[in-house]
């Protein structure tokens, strides 16, 4: 941990975008379980949920094309305030949502919300890079993850009891109170030729996006499985904080572990493995080995606990994913391209993530197959995934290319 601390302590820069995140993050996962608690309020089936996904990640699909353009022409310091400030007062919308038949205005207001995301994370990725020096970006992203995950065990954790015991409506209050204080496709095109040129970066460019295909639905399933299958019925977690629904508890619990298992991965990989890149390569092979690993167990537990500790197997290994990929980003690609390449990144994601959750909802609804059901395809599907990057790695040491020298930018990322 004293790396990180020197990073905090030393960095100025970084400090604020990392004292921003803290707050924004917070906020954000109070948001998450006050969306689930009036989604099941207001509606009890597996495609309303699904809709809820659809719309928090379609907009960031459709938008952040756009979106990586604005981050390489426009002030990414005045976009990252802006966004976020709208963030926050569109979410306050959610206040007049009370019945089923309004449940439209809930997922515009998502979609608007989202819209809003869609310009901020990729000039948040894109900016790290120029507040934070080479050697120290492996840090800043393992930081980022750990802070990422600590904010949502402690997020979900009080969002889940605000939800639950005070309502939907003041935990969304509590939420932006966190958040208040802090020609273009054709360039985008430009930048995706960028890419296609630049295989091995486009190739890293993918990674969330496979994975995310495999645990985008995973994040549907939760629901199910916190609420049908573990719900905390007679727990003395539920007791103690006078918690009403027992599915709401055990979904903070999972979102607690998982916060733990995404920050606790990236750490002890970067200990192992070192920053790397041909290390790196191979973190997120690991990453990818043990996403397969949590999913089997997830599938085949009979009670809280084991499910527990599947999702905390699952969590370092995406967590790892994510923040090895994001590194060898940030370090790879000219920072004149680079918000248009995390847009890509992040416009990838999102489109794969958002067909993984309306596959989870839909199949439990209209196919006729139950949780466990659909785990076991999930669980398939990652080792698909995961053999196509093995071949993308191996073929990456083959070709020498995780060895490269990093070469020497100047500000204008020639």
């Amino acid at each position: 941990m004293h790396q990180y601390l020197l990073l905090l302590r030393n960095n100025r820069q970084y400090r604020y975008l990392w004292w921003g995140s803290v707050v924004s993050q917070l906020g954000d996962w109070f948001n998450l379980l006050a969306s689930a608690e009036i989604i099941t309020q207001l509606t009890n089936n597996g495609v309303a949920i699904s809709y809820l996904f659809l719309a928090r990640f379609l907009p960031l699909f459709l938008f952040s094309p756009l979106a990586g353009v604005v981050a390489d022409r426009f002030n990414r310091r005045t976009i990252l305030i802006i966004s976020d400030v709208l963030r926050a007062l569109t979410v306050l919308g959610f206040l007049f949502v009370r019945t089923s038949g309004q449940i439209w205005l809930f997922y515009l207001l998502t979609v608007f919300q989202f819209i809003l995301s869609a310009l901020f994370t990729p000039t948040r990725n894109a900016v790290l890079a120029n507040v934070v020096s080479q050697e120290d970006l492996v840090t800043a992203n393992a930081l980022d993850s750990l802070t990422w995950s600590t904010m949502l065990a402690v997020g979900a954790f009080l969002g889940g009891i605000a939800a639950a015991t005070l309502g939907a409506g003041t935990a969304f209050v509590v939420a932006k109170s966190f958040e208040l204080p802090q020609t273009g496709w054709l360039d985008f095109v430009d930048g995706f030729r960028y890419l296609w040129q630049a295989p091995f970066i486009l190739a890293i460019a993918l990674v969330k996006a496979a994975g995310s295909l495999v645990w985008g639905g995973i994040n549907v399933l939760e629901v199910t499985y916190a609420g049908q299958v573990f719900p905390l019925n007679d727990s003395i977690f539920r007791q103690v904080f006078h918690i009403e629904n027992g599915g709401t508890a055990a979904l903070g619990m999972i979102y607690i572990v998982s916060g733990v298992g995404t920050g606790l991965g990236p750490l002890v990989m970067r200990r192992w493995l070192g920053d790397r890149r041909q290390r790196m390569l191979m973190g997120i092979s690991l990453g990818f080995v043990l996403l397969v690993v949590g999913i089997v167990i997830l599938g085949r537990s009979g009670t809280l606990p084991v499910y527990l500790t599947g999702t905390l197997v699952r969590t370092v290994g995406t967590g790892t994913v994510w923040v090895f990929s994001a590194a060898l980003l940030q370090i790879m690609t000219p920072d004149r391209f680079r918000g248009r390449v995390f847009a890509f990144e992040f416009a990838a994601l999102t489109l794969t993530q958002s067909i993984s959750t309306f596959f989870a909802g839909y199949a439990q609804d209209s196919l006729g197959m139950g949780v466990r059901q659909v785990t076991a395809v999930l669980a398939w599907l990652g080792v698909v995934v995961g053999l196509v990057w093995m071949f993308v790695h191996w073929r990456a040491h083959v070709a020498g290319w995780g060895e490269t020298p990093v070469p020497a930018m100047s500000s204008s990322g020639e």
